[in-house]
């Protein structure tokens, strides 16, 4: 394994900690709707939520690891939540959290982890009927 992927493996496994340690069942991990990936799905009583998490061993030009999660990665995220949602037929509440983790190689720990629940409000997309079959598109509504 590549060792970016071994270090998004690690931030994974440490959101999931966190997350069991706030009181939150893991649902899955790594669930893919074609070629969109949700890295955690948790939920509790309330709520189910869609995590994306960014693992760095360094800030690159002072960014932080959760500043990578950009508009076209949120928008990938509401489709595959939303076909999740569909396709098991769940009446949660949705939210979409961002954990920023800043990992250390030579503790292998992360330093830093930065928690962002209700991370952004996606824009009303859908995912039609036709969405589990391999063909996937998603209308405005």
């Amino acid at each position: 394994m590549a060792l970016h992927n071994e270090i998004g493996h690690l931030g994974e496994e440490a959101t999931c900690e966190y997350l069991k340690k706030k009181g939150y069942k893991i649902v899955e991990r790594n669930w893919r709707l074609g070629n969109i990936e949700i890295d955690v799905i948790a939920e509790n009583k309330q709520n189910i939520v869609f995590v994306e998490v960014k693992t760095r061993t360094t800030t690159y030009a002072n960014a932080t690891p959760e500043e990578y999660v950009d508009e076209h990665k949120r928008r990938f995220m509401t489709i595959a939540g939303n076909a999740y949602v569909k396709h098991n037929n769940i009446s949660k509440n949705l939210r979409f959290d961002i954990c920023g983790i800043l990992w250390n190689k030579q503790t292998n720990q992360a330093d830093e982890i930065h928690y962002y629940e209700d991370a952004f409000t996606p824009r009303l997309y859908s995912v039609n009927a036709r969405s589990f079959s391999g063909e996937w598109k998603w209308h405005r509504r």
